[in-house]
């Protein structure tokens, strides 16, 4: 741990980073699953959305975190608001963070 991090401290709760990378990762698996209840292949919501198939499928295999921009596009052609994707995603870590304590105890 460096000096910075054991001498700062931040005044507002910050995710920690498995809570952040669990949110992630369940952005990415319901951006899936919504293409796919839709039937779009990756190719056809990459022409819809301006972006490249590749960029799917690295979001959509957990490669890479989308930007802010990149999921405002993907959203749009699903037909899905940004904040209902990132509303479940929260919930769904959070629940797979209750489920983690509690195979620990």
């Amino acid at each position: 741990m460096s000096i910075v991090n054991l001498l700062f401290c931040y005044a507002w709760n910050v995710a920690d980073k498995s809570n952040r990378d669990s949110v992630c990762s369940h952005v990415a698996r319901i951006l899936r699953e919504e293409r796919e209840r839709r039937g779009i292949s990756m190719t056809r919501l990459a022409e819809m959305a301006g972006l490249s198939q590749g960029m799917i499928s690295l979001v959509e295999h957990e490669h890479r975190n989308p930007s802010l921009d990149t999921m405002l596009r993907m959203c749009g052609p699903l037909g899905v608001n940004l904040s209902t994707v990132l509303s479940r995603a929260e919930s769904a870590a959070g629940q797979t963070s209750k489920v983690a304590l509690k195979r620990k105890s």
